[in-house]
């Protein structure tokens, strides 16, 4: 018998009746294996949440969280109505719900009093997507005869840091769920994506940090494999969006996944693997809608590919910062100054690229904080050592990754050979000496034709 971590978000859980789907999935495998649920909020609900909260900090209108609170109430009453059909699971769900809501009302009114939004009170709001969705899908295993019991996260041993809003699980989370959760009752129903911190203050993983939290269980319980059910069959070559001939992927190893998800790839979050690296536990992508394909198992080695190339991915929503200066040509500590004092100001640096007459340092960035990283800069170089710091947002990142292109001659000719060909100007090129991803920048008006462009030179549009 297997042990499984089943993960389900987005779609997968979008209202009552795709919860529904979900326990016919969960007690169809729960006949032959152990399994534990990890889900995400309804649909929609934390996107809400958050911007009920930033309503309320800034317009302090009490009859607006009513009339909020209200429509949430409504959507997760149906939701209910919808997938329990044992009127006395529904009502026992329906007063967890409503004791949940109560709490949530009082946290909006608070801040509509305050006036004010900390990070903390943030990441208390958000908490109450999942902590609404987990009961209900609890319920309806246990309508269908699978005994099952809601979990927070914090309730299943997740415990992180302080740092509010992106927090980070302690070591202690992999000894206290094994403690929390074994041996299995049924199947527990976690919430993902929050957890608590040592003083017992709610805090959450990141916006997809639902895939984490269930990465986290996997590794902290030993399961066989952990699965990731989506809307998609699995990891892709490229979005389906851009190139619609896009396949599933069989089978990548962790280093390609990882640099996929950095990529811009929004199959998995980031950081989501990564407890699952450390244990050495196989990893599948399955979809949600087409439950006997196989999916994309993401496996610990390197799976190549006659045509080296897994896949394409786009990163759009970044921007370009370029920093040169005759000064900086052999001056020490230049790169590390700049790479500091972004640090400091909490800039995720995406890409990095340095010529070498070292005279110019270019970056790829998040385009929200590209005002931020040009002030931090200002501030650490005089102008006689960096005399321009610029930036070009109309920009995006393609990558090109696979495990093949390492030690294959002439990857990375084939790659720019299809930009020019097509007229794609690259503005920067970043490669990395694992050789497992060829990173580039190109205009934001060319980057969707660069992606076809590869997908179509690499043959990943074919049997995959």
């Amino acid at each position: 018998m297997a042990r499984l971590i089943m993960k389900f978000g987005g779609v997968s859980v979008a209202d009552g009746k795709r919860l529904r789907h979900v326990g016919d999935l969960v007690k169809h495998f729960n006949s032959d294996n152990e399994i534990v649920i990890v889900t995400s909020a309804l649909q929609g609900v934390t996107d809400d949440l958050l911007f009920a909260a930033r309503k309320a900090a800034n317009e302090g209108n009490v009859s607006d969280v009513i009339d909020f609170i209200e429509k949430l109430t409504d959507r997760h009453h149906q939701a209910v109505a919808d997938a329990i059909k044992d009127q006395g699971i529904a009502r026992e769900v329906q007063e967890t719900l409503d004791q949940k809501l109560s709490e949530l009302e009082k946290a909006y009114i608070g801040i509509c009093y305050l006036g004010e939004l900390t990070p903390r009170s943030l990441d208390y709001i958000s908490s109450y997507g999942e902590q609404l969705a987990a009961p209900i899908l609890a319920g309806v295993l246990r309508d269908m005869g699978v005994p099952s019991r809601a979990f927070t996260g914090a309730e299943a041993g997740i415990i992180t840091d302080s740092e509010y809003g992106d927090s980070r699980p302690l070591e202690k989370t992999y000894h206290l769920i094994p403690q929390r959760l074994l041996p299995l009752q049924g199947v527990p129903v976690v919430t993902g994506f929050i957890a608590k911190d040592e003083k017992g203050t709610i805090t959450t993983l990141g916006r997809g940090g639902s895939d984490l939290s269930a990465s986290l269980i996997g590794a902290a319980i030993d399961a066989d494999e952990i699965w990731f059910w989506k809307e998609t069959s699995g990891v892709l070559t490229t979005d389906p969006k851009i190139v619609p001939e896009a396949k599933s992927i069989p089978s990548i190893s962790y280093r390609e996944a990882m640099e996929l998800s950095y990529f811009g790839a929004k199959v998995l979050h980031p950081r989501a693997i990564e407890p699952a690296i450390r244990k050495g536990i196989p990893v599948r992508v399955k979809c949600t809608f087409d439950p006997e394909s196989p999916g994309t198992q993401i496996v610990h080695d390197d799976v190549q590919k006659v045509d080296v190339i897994k896949a394409v991915t786009l990163h759009k929503n970044v921007a370009l910062l370029n920093i040169s200066g005759a000064g900086m040509i052999g001056t020490l500590g230049v790169a590390a100054r700049a790479f500091t004092a972004l640090a400091r100001a909490g800039i995720n640096i995406i890409m990095i690229s340095q010529g070498s007459s070292e005279a110019n340092i270019s970056m790829v960035i998040e385009e929200r904080q590209m005002e931020k990283a040009e002030d931090a800069l200002r501030a650490e170089f005089p102008r006689d050592l960096v005399k321009d710091i610029s930036h070009d947002l109309n920009v995006c990142a393609v990558a090109v990754v696979g495990a093949g292109m390492a030690g294959t001659p002439g990857v990375a000719a084939r790659v720019f050979k299809a930009m020019g060909s097509s007229r794609i100007n690259v503005m920067m090129i970043s490669q990395g000496s694992s050789q497992h991803n060829i990173s580039f920048v190109v205009a934001a008006k060319d980057a969707e034709r660069a992606v076809q462009e590869l997908h179509r030179e690499f043959g990943l549009g074919g049997e995959a």
